[in-house]
């Protein structure tokens, strides 16, 4: 149920509460319209008030509670400190402002203080105590569309690297749904693979899978409704979308995208490396040879167009970065016969 629903509802109630007012005494009745507008007003301020206190946490609700009563502490001791006892009893009403005028700077001050602390702070006020929570949080795993069809994820949560609930919002379903249901046969089969993928991580016992009921009427495009309901659960967002994952950051929501940490976890080459490698086709240069390495490197090899369909061993002999990754070049080490490229008889193709 949307939030605004919930308001409107209780809009609606604090109305007819003040025509239910106006009805207790016969003398009311004539302010009957007064009452109903009262009530209105009633409900319209604690509306109001909810959303200025929109992003007001517990935790900032109960450190204010203190800071204020640690302030009040203050004030009093201040107040019975036998600064007033000089004064007259005409001075009362000066006094008495005196004293509220204390109650409330030391009141504020406090609240501000404490909700600007952190836990640690208030080892402070009580020495060589730590609060540890007994029930920590559960970790939340937001996955957007891409990467429940892209599947690594479930690679990821099968081999234990990553721990938590994993939460699927419902119009993240409703669109893999409709992916599924496509009429271009490329889609329909994204959009299986990506339904198949959330049958797999539901059979996974180590995490939780939710699908989180929440629609986020707010927001009319799927990326916003993802960001809003990340920062909401106070989720991480897992993505292979690079502007979601940018629009994310700029809005301080945590996200993690796939594709970038595949980048970081690529196995580093070294010049002087060895290797095995499968050479594909041939180079541009003459002679040359050219193959890939499991994450999709480009390796092109000297001297190694008549290896052709084989796989030789190969050394790293320079690395060349580019705009759209790394080029590595190699010479031919071992090859599938005797010897090497180094001083030795290298036999020809078959």
């Amino acid at each position: 149920m949307s939030l605004w629903v919930i308001r409107i509802v209780f809009l609606l109630l604090c109305t007819l509460g003040g025509v239910a007012v106006s009805q207790v005494r016969p003398e009311w009745l004539e302010a009957g319209r007064l009452w109903t507008l009262i009530g209105f007003g009633f409900g319209g301020i604690l509306i109001a008030i909810d959303e200025m206190l929109k992003g007001f946490s517990l935790r900032a609700f109960s450190a204010a509670t203190f800071g204020l009563l640690l302030g009040f502490a203050v004030g009093w001791m201040f107040d019975n400190s036998g600064l007033f006892i000089g004064m007259d009893k005409e001075d009362e009403v000066t006094r008495g402002l005196i004293r509220m005028g204390l109650f409330i700077s030391f009141g504020y001050i406090g609240m501000i203080m404490a909700m600007r602390s952190n836990k640690e702070d208030f080892s402070l006020i009580i020495p060589y105590v730590r609060f540890s929570r007994e029930n920590k949080p559960d970790s939340l795993l937001l996955l957007d569309t891409s990467v429940i069809i892209d599947g690594r994820i479930a690679d990821l949560i099968d081999a234990h690297f990553l721990e938590g609930i994993v939460v699927v919002p419902r119009f993240v379903l409703k669109e893999l749904q409709l992916i599924a249901d496509s009429a271009d046969p490329l889609r329909r089969a994204r959009g299986r693979r990506g339904l198949d993928m959330l049958a797999r991580l539901q059979r996974n016992k180590a995490n939780e899978v939710k699908i989180h009921e929440a629609e986020v009427a707010e927001e009319r495009e799927t990326d916003a409704k993802l960001i809003r309901l990340a920062r909401s659960l106070s989720a991480c967002l897992y993505t292979n979308d690079h502007n979601l994952g940018k629009v994310a950051e700029l809005q301080s929501v945590k996200y993690v995208n796939l594709n970038e940490l595949a980048a970081a976890l690529k196995p580093v080459i070294l010049p002087g490396e060895t290797f095995a490698l499968k050479i594909v086709r041939e180079g541009k240069d003459k002679g040359q040879g050219v193959g890939y390495l499991s994450d999709g490197t480009l390796v092109v090899v000297n001297n190694a167009q008549r290896f052709i369909g084989q796989q030789i061993e190969v050394q790293v002999i320079s690395l060349l970065q580019s705009a759209t990754g790394t080029m590595v070049f190699a010479d031919p080490r071992a090859t599938p016969g005797n010897g090497n490229s180094h001083g030795q008889t290298v036999p020809s193709a078959t």
